[in-house]
C-alpha cells in the first residue's frame, strides 16, 4: 500500500480553497473538507498522494476519473466541479452531508428490507444513467456509496472505471484494477474487465449484505474469497434472515448469477423487479455448488491456481488495449 505523503493540513489553502479538515486517507488519495473562499460553499477535495502524482499510469487514472465525473450529470453521481487554474493535481467535488453505506452497515448491521430495497433501487437508477453513458463503475461497494441526510444516494470513486484504455499497469495495479474481493464479479475474477452486468452482480452482493448483515462469500484471504464464488453458491438470504420474502430472495439470486447472461441484463430490469416483486416468479433452484465440505475444500485449493492465470490474462488484456 502506498504511503500517504500529503503535507496539506487543516488551515492550509489550495488555491481559493481553505482546508477545514482531513476526512479520509486511502492508498491513493486523501479527501479533505474545505470551503471556497470566493463563494463560501463547502466542497470535498481529493488530492492524490505524491506517489500517485509522480507515477504516470496512476496519475492518468486519477485524471481520467475526473474527466468521467465531470461529464456525468445525475443526482445519483457525485458532482465534480471544473477548476482549470489548479496549482497542483486535485479534484473538487460536491460536499455531501451524510454517511457512506459502509458506515451505515457497520452501525446497523442489518437494514429493514424496505430500506435496503429503496437504496438498491436508487443505486439502480444511478447505474442505469452511467451505463447509458458508456461508463462501468467496476468497484461498486458500500464504501463507494454515500447516503445523504434525506436518504438520497451518490456513487463515488470511479478510479477503476477510469482505467479503461489506460496504458499498461504494473502487477499490483492490475490486481487493484480487478475490484474489491467481497464484491467482484466472477468474470472479473477470471480476468475479464467486465461490463454493466458486473456492476449488477456487485449490487446484488450489496443487497445481500444489507438484508443479512454479511457478505455472501468469505475466506482466509482475498484469493480464497474470489475463488469461493466460482465454486459455490451463497447461503440463501432467507436462511439467515427469515423475514426476507421468497420474491426478494429470487431477485438477489438473479442479480448474483455466476454467468453474466443469466443475470439481470440492465439496472432497469433489476429496479423493475424490486418495485414490483409481486410479478417475480420464484424459481426452485438446485444447488450448483459442490455438496461435500471436503470436496469443496479440495476444489477450493485447486482453484487457487486459477488466480495467477486470471491476473496474467488481465495484464495481457490491458497491454493489448494499450497498443
Amino acid at each position: 500500500m502506498l504511503t500517504p505523503s500529503l503535507t496539506i493540513q487543516p488551515g492550509d489553502h489550495l488555491d481559493q480553497y481553505a482546508v477545514d479538515r482531513i476526512v479520509a486517507t486511502s492508498g491513493m488519495a486523501t479527501v479533505l473538507e474545505a470551503h471556497d473562499l470566493n463563494t463560501g460553499f463547502h466542497v470535498a477535495i481529493k488530492v492524490p498522494h505524491h506517489d500517485i502524482a509522480s507515477e504516470p499510469e496512476m496519475l492518468d487514472r486519477f485524471q481520467h476519473e475526473q474527466e468521467i465525473l465531470r461529464r456525468l450529470d445525475n443526482p445519483g453521481v457525485m458532482k465534480v466541479f471544473a477548476n482549470p487554474n489548479r496549482s497542483q493535481a486535485y479534484m473538487v467535488m460536491e460536499w455531501i452531508e451524510g454517511r457512506s453505506l459502509r458506515k451505515i452497515l457497520n452501525e446497523e448491521k442489518v437494514l429493514p428490507a424496505d430500506q435496503a430495497v429503496k437504496i438498491t433501487i436508487a443505486i439502480c437508477r444511478a447505474l442505469e444513467y452511467i451505463h447509458a453513458n458508456g461508463v462501468v463503475h467496476s468497484d461498486l461497494k458500500p464504501e463507494n456509496i454515500m447516503v445523504d441526510l434525506q436518504g438520497n444516494i451518490r456513487l463515488i470513486d470511479f478510479g477503476i472505471s477510469a482505467n479503461t484504455g489506460s496504458r499498461r499497469l504494473a502487477l499490483t495495479r492490475a490486481i487493484e484494477n480487478m475490484g474489491t474481493p467481497d464484491y467482484i464479479s466472477p468474470e472479473q475474477v477470471r480476468g475479464s474487465r467486465g461490463d454493466a452486468r458486473s456492476d449488477i452482480y456487485s449490487l446484488g452482493v450489496i443487497l445481500y449484505e444489507m438484508l443479512t448483515g454479511r457478505v455472501p462469500f468469505t475466506g482466509s484471504n482475498p484469493y480464497a474469497v474470489m475463488n469461493d464464488r466460482l465454486l459455490s453458491d451463497p447461503e440463501p438470504p432467507r436462511h439467515i434472515q427469515p423475514s426476507v420474502t421468497p420474491q426478494l430472495q429470487e431477485i438477489v439470486n438473479r442479480a448474483m448469477q455466476r454467468e453474466p447472461k443469466s443475470r439481470y441484463q440492465s439496472a432497469r430490469e433489476f429496479a423493475r423487479d424490486l418495485e414490483h416483486p409481486e410479478n417475480v416468479r420464484v424459481t426452485v433452484r438446485q444447488g450448483r455448488g459442490p455438496g461435500s465440505p471436503r470436496w469443496r475444500r479440495i476444489a477450493l485449493y485447486a482453484a487457487l491456481a486459477l488466480i495467477p492465470l486470471a491476473v496474467l490474462s488481465l495484464l495481457l488484456l490491458v497491454a493489448r488495449h494499450s497498443r
